[in-house]
């Protein structure tokens, strides 16, 4: 099963969707537990790192594409896990 896309791929369609809903850094952030100053980083251009793409997909995404994420990340194995169980 191939990744399914992120609702945000740039800092930019996190800020229009933010202010499209009328929320301020520090509502829309801290729905997944990062501080308004790291989300105003994120927005203004710092990478984002991918933990913090996929809790935004869960949270701010449509529940089926959130529940798609969700169903993808429970069946993905670590590289280095796969590696152990095909040894197995």
């Amino acid at each position: 099963m191939a990744a399914p896309k992120l609702i945000f791929s740039t800092p930019a369609e996190i800020k229009l969707f933010r202010r499209k809903n009328e929320m301020s850094q520090a509502e829309f952030w801290s729905r997944i537990g990062v501080t308004q100053s790291g989300g105003s980083r994120y927005e203004s251009g710092r990478s984002i790192p991918r933990p913090v793409q996929q809790l935004l997909h869960v949270v701010y995404a449509p529940d089926a594409r959130s529940q798609r994420l969700v169903d993808y990340l429970r069946t993905w194995k670590a590289p280095a896990e796969a590696e152990a169980q095909s040894e197995a």
